[in-house]
């Protein structure tokens, strides 16, 4: 049997803050797919807030150390397209005027998956079991990891997987509103 793949889980701060079953359910996830999770304590908030909110400075200082924090780690997964997003696209443009960092932001966002585009690309995960027989879902595609990773068939696969009837709703790709 081979070693088991080590991961570094960003649990995002709404996870940390507001729902930490979330944080306790992809570490649970990612141990099925045969993965070793790392979780480090220290970790904090992407910077997502501040950045859309304007505050670019304020948004450096946490991607800074959340480079810090998670450049060791050879593979970081995230439960949130947002934060995903931010770390992929946003921390490299942050960095323009600071070439160094700048490197370190490319380096990192090269290494960091979204939870459902981890486990369907990089594992062989497999559910634990099936849901009930005709258990009937949606799924509504959040607009950062619909427009901004490409990431629509990821989630329903997962589903598809765990035996959910997928019922697509209209406008499955519409905007929430969050924004």
């Amino acid at each position: 049997m081979s070693e088991p793949r080590e991961v570094a889980l960003c649990v995002t701060c709404l996870v940390d803050q507001v729902m930490p079953e979330v944080g306790v359910a992809a570490v649970k996830l990612l141990r099925q797919a045969g993965c070793q999770v790392e979780f480090p304590p220290e970790q904090t908030c992407c910077g997502q807030p501040f950045f859309n909110s304007g505050y670019q400075e304020e948004a450096r200082g946490l991607a800074k150390r959340l480079i810090e924090i998670f450049e060791p780690y050879a593979c970081v997964v995230l439960p949130s397209g947002s934060c995903t997003t931010m770390i992929r696209y946003e921390y490299p443009h942050l960095f323009d005027a600071e070439p160094l960092w700048q490197e370190r932001a490319e380096r990192l966002a090269a290494k960091t998956f979204e939870l459902g585009e981890f486990l369907t690309k990089e594992t062989a995960w497999q559910p634990a079991g099936q849901l009930p027989p005709n258990s009937s879902v949606t799924y509504h595609d959040s607009c950062h990891m619909c427009r901004m990773l490409g990431l629509k068939d990821h989630p329903r696969e997962l589903l598809a997987a765990a035996g959910a009837d997928l019922q697509e709703m209209e406008q499955s790709d519409r905007c929430c509103g969050f924004g």
